[in-house]
């Protein structure tokens, strides 16, 4: 009971001498427990080992110094610190943000030096693309200044068309009063897939086809089918225009694939091949083909097979005994008119006028000696029939 009572009283006495602020704290303290009290006691006592033993496992002096550090020292400090803390903190951000704008317009200075360097380089590419797709101009053509006599009959070397088609050369007949004749003086064939065999062309390696015609669309699926070859889905199709990319259905689902058309000249299609690129393409083409597209597709620089799925020979039209008894011939490729040479070895021309569409055409009529009349397109006319009806309106008045 003595004990008891001294320790109240010395509770009372340290009361007494601790500040008002720390009141709060000493309250905490008295709350414990008496036995903590008693333990926190023995500890500042002589005594030292004997108070070590009454401890139990749970408190160990080393928790009781770790609860009464935070109560006085963190207070001290942070009292010591907060006059230092602020008489330092703006010299501290001063050379902060120093150092930070120095950064800034270092890095500022680096990126307009970037942008100098690159963008001429850029330009560059630009220039050289443009100058892929340039392709060298066709030839004059000059055209003969032979009297324009009065016409009256006409031979197109054309299929006959149906009576339901619709053809300009019959509206010209009915508007000048003239006697149409047509007769195809070539014909198509279809190679033969032995020949097709020994061009070593895989169809299947190829990821897109360029199709520059309706022929061509015709024999390249028909060599599929003898060589029992099934197109795949994802087959790319570039047409040269709308008609053959329709002309697709036929053999193929339209929706279902991808197809890309121009509008009647491979340089439509530059733009569309160009994102392609990685893809291999395969030409389908005639032992006789324009070599403006082969150009094209070399300056272009992008891997292609041509390959040759049909030829053009000559038809037999030596039925016909007398050329001279039309007054205009007409022809749209050269090979027509190798078979006009090949069906009538000993024709002269005469007053025979003879019309060429196409720059190919137009000067294998020259090298074979014959003279040319009428040539279309020009930029007056760009289709054969327009070509002809400017000459009937000058030739016909007289």
């Amino acid at each position: 009971m003595s004990a008891k009572k001294t320790l109240t009283k010395k509770k009372v006495t340290a009361l007494k001498s601790l500040s008002a602020k720390n009141k709060k704290n000493a309250k905490k303290i008295i709350t414990t427990s008496a036995k903590k009290i008693k333990k926190i006691v023995l500890t500042k006592t002589k005594n030292k080992p004997v108070a070590l033993k009454s401890l139990s496992k749970k408190n160990t002096p080393k928790k009781v110094i770790a609860k009464k550090k935070p109560v006085v020292h963190l207070k001290k400090t942070i009292v010591k610190t907060k006059p230092t803390a602020v008489a330092k903190t703006p010299v501290v951000k001063a050379k902060k943000i120093s150092l930070v704008k120095e950064k800034k317009i270092i890095t500022h200075t680096e990126k307009k030096e970037d942008i100098t360097k690159v963008v001429p380089a850029k330009r560059t590419r630009k220039s050289s693309k443009k100058t892929i797709i340039t392709i060298a101009p066709p030839p004059k053509i000059d055209v003969s200044n032979y009297p324009k006599h009065k016409i009256k009959t006409l031979l197109v070397s054309q299929p006959k068309p149906q009576e339901t088609d619709k053809n300009p050369y019959l509206d010209l007949a009915k508007k000048h009063n003239l006697n149409v004749n047509f007769r195809q003086f070539i014909k198509i064939e279809g190679l033969s897939s032995q020949d097709f065999r020994l061009q070593r062309i895989d169809i299947l390696a190829h990821g897109a086809v360029i199709l520059t015609s309706r022929l061509s669309v015709v024999h390249y699926f028909r060599m599929c089918d003898e060589m029992r070859v099934t197109v795949p889905d994802s087959m790319k199709f570039f047409c040269i225009n709308e008609q053959t990319a329709y002309y697709l259905q036929k053999y193929i689902q339209y929706r279902k694939r991808k197809i890309f058309f121009g509008h009647g000249t491979m340089l439509d299609l530059v733009d569309v091949i160009r994102k392609n690129k990685d893809e291999k393409f395969l030409l389908p083409v005639s032992d006789v083909h324009k070599e403006q597209i082969v150009e094209l597709l070399d300056e272009l620089k992008i891997t292609y097979t041509k390959g040759v799925f049909y030829k053009t020979v000559s038809a037999d039209v030596s039925d016909m005994k007398n050329l001279n008894q039309f007054d205009l011939l007409v022809f749209f490729t050269p090979a027509g008119i190798k078979s006009l040479k090949h069906n009538f070895p000993n024709f002269k021309q005469g007053s025979t006028r003879i019309a060429a569409f196409g720059h190919t055409a137009a000067l294998k009529l020259k090298e074979l000696g014959f003279r040319l009349d009428i040539f279309a397109p020009n930029p007056q006319n760009p289709s054969m029939s327009g070509a002809i009806e400017s000459y009937l309106k000058e030739a016909n008045k007289r």
